[in-house]
């Protein structure tokens, strides 16, 4: 009899380990496929902070450092190599700051950075409302006369200069750089380069203007003096009745006793 409690004891404790363990396996799988499959390897050095939560910066101590979409990295007195799933480099020099969006593009909000992309290979860059990216992306679309590259890697650099301004260097290859509008602004060869205008790279902010109520009268949903006449239109008012009786009072005087009398 004992035996057999014990038994069914196990049996109880096995099944409920089991049930736990189960629970956490999930919890790990759903942890899993809500931050994603990393896109890329970043090995850095110097100081280089990546963004825990919102506005909690936190020190990459290894020198490897696994790269998902959304993820904010600055290096601030450092630098870093990131390597994609793809095969393409990014150099970051210091005092930059970006991230991978959910398009797989590279966002860069401040400093420099230098890239090579291989031919098999697509990355899009974005900086400021300027949109850098391989010519093959475009000769389906934008210009279909334009024969195809030849298989070499594409490599350049961007750069945000503290004024707002964009320079894009093309070392090999064929860059296009576009507006928000996806309008094309220049096309670079091998060894061009241009710098684009702040008042054209970075984004137009949206200017708030406050209307202030008019003067002469009160704001929206207050009421001022009397019957929400205000106290100034009530002074006219009596200061022009005060003033048609004296101008009657005046012309009873001056006509006598003929004048007009009440009954």
């Amino acid at each position: 009899m004992m035996k057999k409690f014990k038994s069914k004891k196990l049996i109880y404790f096995l099944c409920i380990s089991f049930l736990l363990v189960m629970n956490g396996f999930h919890q790990i799988v759903a942890e899993a496929k809500e931050k994603g499959i990393p896109i890329g390897e970043m090995v850095s050095k110097g100081d280089v902070k990546f963004e825990a939560r919102e506005n909690v910066w936190k020190e990459v101590e290894s020198s490897y450092f696994p790269i998902f979409q959304g993820s904010r990295i600055k290096t601030e007195k450092g630098a870093a190599i990131i390597t994609l799933t793809n095969n393409s480099q990014i150099q970051v020099s210091s005092n930059s700051l970006f991230f991978f969006d959910q398009n797989d593009q590279f966002i860069l909000t401040q400093g420099n950075i230098e890239f090579r992309i291989p031919p098999s290979s697509e990355i899009n860059f974005k900086a400021g409302n300027l949109s850098i990216m391989k010519s093959r992306s475009l000769q389906a679309t934008k210009n279909p006369s334009v024969s195809p590259t030849k298989d070499e890697d594409t490599m350049g650099s961007i750069s945000i200069h503290s004024n707002g301004s964009v320079t894009v260097k093309n070392i090999q290859g064929r860059l296009y750089i576009l507006n928000q509008d996806r309008v094309v602004l220049a096309a670079l060869s091998s060894k061009d380069s241009i710098t684009i205008p702040s008042i054209t790279a970075v984004a137009p902010s949206k200017v708030m203007v406050a209307q202030a109520p008019p003067q002469n009268l009160p704001p929206a949903g207050t009421s001022e003096g009397f019957l929400g006449v205000s106290t100034g239109a009530w002074a006219g008012i009596g200061g022009g009745f005060l003033g048609m009786i004296g101008g009657v009072v005046a012309i009873s005087a001056t006509s006598g006793k003929g004048g007009p009398t009440c009954p």
